[in-house]
């Protein structure tokens, strides 16, 4: 498990002041609503323009007004058998479709596990990676297009904040004194098919932000478990933008995106165990043991990587070699521990470069694949930090 220091407090003590500053005025009109949009950027929305007072409003011209059910069925039930509907004849328009398919785009699952299969090649899916990051307000940390990862920076949900009295009357310019306490980053993974195709993998991450005394005055920041739903709803968002144009204004609702059932059902049905480590006599001898073939395991373990905080530098499926770079808490207070003591009083301290692994994948003659952990020059890792590897990686699998 990871920590992080934690960021001070500030702010929930400006909204209890404010709070108690507007205690008279909104007693009695503390009504908690909670707006279930994902919105990162917290860049509000174009107000309408308002009417001068001495200018008169615009006459209402009901040409074009949507007529309501009864409306609808009443011309319909007057308009001749056979003959067709025309347009301004008061026949509504067929509603869009609320989960359109998506023909270019469509959800490929196995288990709990989903990812796109876009019939494009990736330069063009990685494009629509970053315009829908960017429509979500998050800002982008690392964009690798040779290794096909795009992945933004860690961010708080501002949907999640409550939409109380004091922000529905100010609106969000009290913003600063409301935290969730809750941190997101997203990964993007894309990668080429045999026939220049593309599959797009997509993982959360999150941190919470908890209390280290009872006094509740320090804070430090703890890894929480990926969100499913968060995964499905922005894999959701980026496969609508591969919609046809003449569709995607119709089949984008302001309304929060929901995930297509399919994909909900696979987050709530339980799955089974069915990657588990087998430790031996050292780290060198453990692996970890899933029960399906290679090209399932391949992209299980890629999923995980992703979800685990690893950085992937490169792959080689034809090998089944990921190679990655992993920071050890307890190989980096070692490392510091090395630096010469007035490099830790007087200096800054000097950034400790994480260790290259590689992450072998390897079919083992029958049903199952075996997950093992190498060095950088592809000897088996004996030391404490490939045991912890293994283990991570067979916590995510699950």
């Amino acid at each position: 498990m990871v920590w992080f220091d934690g960021r001070p407090r500030w702010r929930r003590g400006w909204c209890v002041a404010a709070a108690a500053l507007t205690v008279a005025w909104i007693a009695g009109c503390s009504n908690v609503q909670l707006n279930d949009k994902i919105d990162y950027g917290s860049v509000p929305p174009p107000k309408p323009l308002d009417v001068p007072p001495e200018l008169s409003q615009l006459p209402k011209d009901d040409r074009y007004q949507v007529p309501s059910a009864s409306a609808a069925a009443a011309a319909k039930a007057a308009q001749p058998a056979g003959s067709a509907a025309t347009p301004g004849a008061g026949a509504a328009a067929a509603p869009a479709a609320i989960v359109p398919a998506v023909d270019s785009a469509k959800f490929e699952r196995d288990g709990s596990q989903r990812w796109l299969a876009v019939d494009q090649p990736p330069d063009k899916v990685l494009e629509q990676v970053r315009e829908m990051f960017k429509a979500a307000g998050l800002a982008i940390e690392r964009d690798d297009p040779t290794l096909g990862i795009v992945e933004t920076v860690w961010a708080e949900n501002h949907a999640k904040l409550p939409l109380d009295i004091l922000r529905r009357t100010i609106g969000k310019a009290l913003d600063f004194a409301y935290s969730t306490s809750e941190l997101d980053k997203y990964r993007v993974r894309v990668e080429r098919t045999s026939d220049n195709t593309s599959e797009v993998f997509l993982s959360h991450r999150g941190m919470a932000e908890v209390y280290t005394n009872q006094q509740h005055d320090q804070t430090i920041w703890q890894v929480r478990p990926s969100d499913p739903e968060l995964e499905a709803e922005m894999l959701r968002r980026l496969q609508l933008r591969f919609l046809p144009p003449t569709v995607v204004a119709a089949a984008t609702p302001a309304a929060p995106v929901a995930a297509a059932p399919a994909v909900a059902d696979a987050t709530r049905a339980p799955q089974p165990q069915n990657a588990r480590l087998i430790k031996g006599a050292t780290a060198a001898d453990s692996k970890v043991l899933i029960d399906e073939p290679f090209d399932r395991a391949w992209r299980r373990v890629g999923l995980a990587l992703d979800r685990g905080g690893f950085t992937v530098e490169d792959r080689d499926r034809t090998k089944g070699l990921y190679y990655v770079r992993y920071l050890d808490p307890e190989y980096e207070a070692k490392m510091r521990d090395k630096q010469g003591f007035f490099t830790r009083v007087f200096g800054r301290d000097a950034k400790i470069d994480a260790q290259q692994f590689r992450i072998v994948v390897a079919g083992n003659g029958g049903t199952g694949t075996d997950v093992t952990v190498q060095d950088k020059d592809g000897q088996p890792e004996a030391s404490a930090t490939g045991g912890k590897i293994l283990a991570q990686i067979t916590e995510q699998l699950r």
